[in-house]
C-alpha cells in the first residue's frame, strides 16, 4: 500500500524525520535514498515529488481541521498502533471513564466493518466508523468528511483511533494535537526501533497489557530506552484496560492537555532525529 498512496516515508521539506540506518552485512535496504524508499519505475527524485504533493494537499486540509478544533476548543488525539495492541479496548476504558464529565465523540478507522464503532457506541459515546477500503491509514480529507456527520465536541476531546499500521500514519497531520502510539508488551520491546517514524511522531507511547507482564519475556526498562532513543521528548505511561493500573495517569494527562488543545503548529515539525544503538 505505501507504494500506491506514496506515504513510505513522511517525506516534507525541512522535516526532520528518522535517517535510515547503513545496513548490516546480510540486509538488503530500500530506504537508503532521499525518498526513503524505492518504487519500481520511478527515480528518488519522482518519488520525492510525488511524496510532496500527497503531504501537502494533505497538510492544507490538515490545516482547516486544526482551525476548526482550535475554534471549540477540542484536544483532538490521534491514536496510532499495530493492529492488537489493544487500541479500541483501552479507549472503550477510557470513555467509560470519562462519561459525564466532558464532552467526547470517536471517529473509528478500520479497512473494513464497523464492529469497533459500534463497541464505542455502546459506551454512550457518539463515533462515525470511517472504512478506508484498501487504504492503510486515516488522512485529512477523512476526518474532515467524518466531522460533517459528527460534530465536534466542544471543549472537549475528540478521538481518531487510525487504522492499525506502525508505519503510514506517522507521516499523515490528521489536524490532530498530538499522536499517541499505543505498545501493547505482547508486541515486543524491540518496536520503537523496527518503527522509528511512528514513535518519533508521537508525544506519548502508552505501553499496553501491562497486567500480562508476569506470564511474559517483555524487558519494560529496555523498550522505555529505546524509545526515547527514538524520541527523547516522549511522554511514557504503562497501563492496564483490565486492572485498571495507569488510567489515572493516563486521565491526568488528557486533562492537563486540553487547554492545550489543537496548537496551531504542523505536525511536520514534530518528526525528530534518531540514531541506532552503538
Amino acid at each position: 500500500m505505501c507504494e500506491v498512496c506514496g506515504c513510505a516515508n513522511p517525506y516534507r521539506p525541512g522535516a526532520r524525520l528518522a535517517p535510515a540506518v547503513a545496513p548490516k552485512a546480510g540486509t538488503l535496504h530500500f530506504g537508503m535514498g532521499p525518498a526513503g524508499v524505492e518504487v519500481a519505475g520511478l527515480s528518488q527524485s519522482r518519488v520525492i515529488e510525488i511524496q510532496e504533493d500527497i503531504l501537502g494537499r494533505n497538510d492544507s486540509i490538515a490545516a482547516r481541521n486544526r482551525v476548526a478544533f482550535a475554534g471549540a476548543g477540542v484536544l483532538a488525539l490521534n491514536l496510532v498502533s499495530s493492529p492488537g495492541s489493544g487500541k479500541t479496548t483501552l479507549l472503550v476504558e477510557t470513555l467509560t471513564k470519562l462519561a459525564g464529565a466532558q464532552p467526547v465523540a470517536v471517529i473509528e478507522g478500520d479497512q473494513q466493518t464497523d464492529f469497533d464503532a459500534e463497541r464505542i457506541r455502546a459506551t454512550g459515546a457518539p463515533a462515525i466508523q470511517v472504512n478506508t477500503g484498501r487504504g492503510c491509514h486515516l488522512d485529512a480529507t477523512m476526518i474532515e468528511r467524518a466531522l460533517e456527520k459528527l460534530p465536534v465536541p466542544a471543549n472537549g476531546v475528540l478521538f481518531i483511533e487510525n487504522v492499525g499500521n506502525l508505519v503510514c500514519p506517522s507521516g499523515f497531520d490528521l489536524g490532530e494535537a498530538h499522536k499517541v502510539v499505543v505498545l501493547s508488551v505482547t508486541e515486543g520491546e524491540d518496536k520503537p526501533l523496527k518503527y522509528p517514524d511512528m514513535f518519533a511522531a508521537a508525544d506519548l507511547m502508552l505501553l499496553t497489557k501491562i497486567d500480562l507482564l508476569p506470564h511474559l519475556r517483555f524487558d519494560v526498562e529496555r523498550c522505555c530506552v529505546f524509545a526515547r532513543q527514538v524520541n527523547p521528548a516522549i511522554e511514557i505511561i504503562r497501563v492496564s484496560s483490565v486492572s485498571g493500573e495507569g488510567m489515572a495517569d493516563w486521565l491526568s494527562w488528557i486533562e492537563q492537555h486540553r487547554p492545550r488543545a489543537a496548537p496551531l503548529v504542523p505536525a511536520a515539525a514534530k518528526h525528530r532525529a534518531w540514531r541506532t544503538p552503538a
